[in-house]
C-alpha cells in the first residue's frame, strides 16, 4: 500500500514551483470564503482576494476549505476562485465540512476545478479523504526539491454515533504523511526536507496549548478551537519526523492566531470570507501570508487585511525564543 501511496501522489504536480532568484518563495492562504453567488457580501470576500494578491503577488495560493457556502456550488467555486486564477497563480485546494453539503461531492468539486488554470489540488488513492496531496518545490536553480507542502483532508463530521462533533484525519491519512516523509528525507540525503502543512480543521493540540499561559501566541483568539474529540497523532507524528515546521488551517472564523508547539508552528489563517457568514475578527477579513526562504527552516508570516495594512507579523523561531 505505501508504495502505491507514493507512486499516486509523487507525480501528480503538473506545474513547477520554485525558489525565487532571491532564495525567497510565498504562500497567500485564503480560508473560510464562503461564497454565496446571489449574496452581494461574497464581493467582500472578492475584493479582498484581489486586494491581497495584488499587494503580495504570491508565489502559491491555498485555500483551506470552505470555499463556497450555497448552490449552486459550482459557480461559487468559480467565482471563489477567479481572483486567483485570473492571475495566473497556481493554486492548491483542500475541502472544508461545507464545500460537499451544496449539490456536490467532494470528489465532483474536485473533478470541476481539475482543468483550471493552474490547479495544482490533486487525490491520493487508498486513503480517507478527497485532497490529500504533497506539492514539491524546487531550489532556485531546479536542480532539487528543497521544500515540500503537505495537504490533508480533514473531513467533515464524525461517523461514529457515540463521538460528537468533528471529524479528525485518520490513520490511514497519517501512514501516508509518515511514508511521503519518509520518502522525501531519503531523497534528501537523510536530512528531513523543510515542510508546511495545510488542513482545514484545527487539531486538538491547538485547543489544548490555548490553556498553558506561557506559550509563544501571536495573534486573535475569540473562539473556543473546534478540534475533534479524537486524536489519531497527526502532530506527534509530525514532530517526529521532525521535517513539518509549521501547520496552518482554518474553520475557526475570528481565530488567527499562532502558537509554538514544541518547534512546530502552529496557525490559524485569516477569515477571508464577506458577511455570508458571523464576521466579526477584529479589523475585518483578510489573508494569512507565509514566506519561506531556501535552505532554511524560518517561517516569516503575517496577516494582511483591508487597506493593505499588515499586522501580526511574527518571524519562526526567533521571535519564540
Amino acid at each position: 500500500m505505501a508504495a502505491a501511496l507514493l507512486l499516486t501522489t509523487q507525480f501528480s504536480q503538473a506545474q513547477e514551483l520554485r525558489f525565487n532568484a532571491n532564495h525567497k518563495f510565498k504562500i497567500v492562504q485564503f480560508t473560510d470564503i464562503h461564497w454565496i453567488s446571489d449574496n452581494p457580501a461574497s464581493e467582500e470576500a472578492g475584493e479582498r482576494m484581489r486586494e491581497v494578491l495584488d499587494a503580495e503577488r504570491p508565489d502559491l495560493v491555498v485555500f483551506t476549505g470552505d470555499v463556497i457556502f450555497a448552490k449552486p456550488a459550482a459557480d461559487a467555486l468559480t467565482k471563489a476562485l477567479a481572483p486567483t486564477i485570473e492571475r495566473g497563480i497556481p493554486f492548491a485546494v483542500t475541502w472544508g465540512n461545507h464545500d460537499d453539503e451544496q449539490d456536490m461531492t467532494r470528489a465532483e468539486l474536485s473533478a470541476f476545478i481539475k482543468d483550471m488554470k493552474g490547479n495544482l489540488t490533486s487525490h491520493t488513492e487508498g486513503i480517507s479523504g478527497e485532497t490529500n496531496y504533497t506539492l514539491s518545490i524546487k531550489s532556485a536553480d531546479g536542480k532539487r526539491d528543497a521544500a515540500a507542502i503537505y495537504i490533508f483532508d480533514s473531513n467533515s463530521y464524525s461517523q461514529m454515533e457515540n463521538v460528537k462533533g468533528y471529524d479528525w484525519i485518520k490513520h490511514d491519512q497519517v501512514a501516508w504523511y509518515l511514508e511521503r516523509s519518509k520518502a522525501f528525507t531519503a531523497a534528501n540525503g537523510g536530512q528531513p526536507l523543510p515542510a508546511l502543512a495545510f488542513f482545514h480543521i484545527p487539531l486538538p493540540e491547538m485547543r489544548d496549548m490555548t490553556r498553558n499561559e506561557n506559550i509563544f501566541m501571536v495573534g486573535t483568539r475569540k473562539e473556543m478551537v473546534c478540534a475533534p474529540e479524537i486524536n489519531t497523532g497527526l502532530a506527534t507524528a509530525m514532530l517526529t519526523a521532525g521535517d513539518v515546521m509549521g501547520l496552518f488551517v482554518g474553520h475557526d472564523h475570528v481565530n488567527d492566531y499562532v502558537v509554538d508547539w514544541y518547534g512546530i508552528l502552529m496557525g490559524y489563517g485569516r477569515f477571508t470570507g464577506g458577511k455570508t457568514v458571523y464576521h466579526d475578527i477584529p479589523q475585518g477579513n483578510g489573508a494569512r501570508v507565509i514566506e519561506l526562504t531556501e535552505n532554511s527552516r524560518d517561517i516569516h508570516t503575517w496577516i494582511r487585511i483591508k487597506g493593505g495594512k499588515i499586522i501580526n507579523e511574527v518571524n519562526f523561531p526567533s521571535d519564540a525564543q
